[in-house]
């Protein structure tokens, strides 16, 4: 059996694939980010799912790709909880930059970045990916992220920034006392996916002139921090992969017209062609 994953900080995506390399099952676990959550979270989710642990000494091979999964360090951390649960099988582990890349199915060069929970962005020449940014993460960067747009919200609400009937229904959705995202922010685990789920209410809110002006400033941000990065971004395409990237699909049109970037493929989830990448080299 070989377990193909794509992680991010919020949900992993997993399918199980047979010899022949069909599809055997097809589950999905919490995160599972090395670079935020400790040891045993990410162990407890792995064994919590019945079809992992109960297939797990039938799996030979694991491809993993991950939030979090950039740095050596982070990889062999993850590497040696994977190695505890499955004793049988082969561990790959790459940054989450390379399963956007393979999801896209092609050889053409063109830059490709990941519009999440977190953010990042590489420029694949048609064989290898390259990087211009190391990320530091949901703090320093992680720009126009799902926590990104969430810290966004929080500062304009307490700002005192939010325009009246807005700021109503945001306090109607989430509890907005100060101790409560202290509490979430600087306490508990997960900070950047419950960022990211407060990011939510803009991506469901956002075809007012004060939402849309929050979401273009992050992508204007995005694009001169990490896509102008890359020479190679005025001449191909650029491509994303992710959630908030799938529903801002006509916001980054507009804000790469800006730029006159020219707008790639948008993928919400790259598991599928994940799959079927690693079933056709069986």
């Amino acid at each position: 059996m070989i377990l193909v994953a794509d992680s991010g900080s919020t949900k992993t995506n997993w399918i199980a694939l047979n010899s022949k390399g069909e599809t055997y099952f097809k589950i999905d676990t919490p995160g599972l980010n090395p670079a935020v959550f400790a040891r045993k979270t990410i162990y407890d989710r792995v064994v919590s799912k019945k079809e992992l642990y109960d297939n797990r000494l039938e799996v030979e091979k694991i491809f993993f790709y991950g939030a979090g999964c950039g740095t050596e360090n982070a990889r062999k951390n993850l590497r040696n909880i994977f190695v505890e649960i499955f004793e049988n099988a082969e561990i790959e582990i790459y940054e989450d930059t390379i399963a956007a890349v393979k999801s896209l199915r092609t050889d053409v060069p063109g830059i490709v970045c990941i519009l999440g929970t977190g953010s990042n962005c590489s420029y694949f020449d048609g064989k290898q990916t390259h990087q211009k940014i190391v990320s530091l993460g949901y703090i320093i960067m992680d720009g126009a992220s799902g926590n990104y747009y969430g810290k966004e919200l929080l500062r304009e609400y307490y700002y005192n920034k939010m325009p009246g009937e807005f700021a109503k229904k945001f306090e109607s959705k989430y509890d907005l006392n100060a101790d409560t995202i202290k509490e979430n922010i600087y306490k508990k685990d997960n900070p950047n996916t419950y960022l990211a789920q407060i990011g939510r209410f803009l991506i469901e809110n956002k075809s007012s002139d004060y939402t849309q002006a929050i979401i273009k400033k992050g992508l204007r941000q995005f694009t001169e921090n990490q896509i102008l990065q890359f020479e190679e971004s005025k001449t191909t395409r650029i491509n994303f992969v992710g959630s908030i990237a799938h529903f801002l699909s006509q916001e980054i049109e507009e804000v790469l017209a800006e730029y006159n970037l020219k707008l790639g493929k948008i993928i919400r989830h790259p598991i599928i062609s994940l799959a079927e990448y690693h079933a056709s080299q069986i």
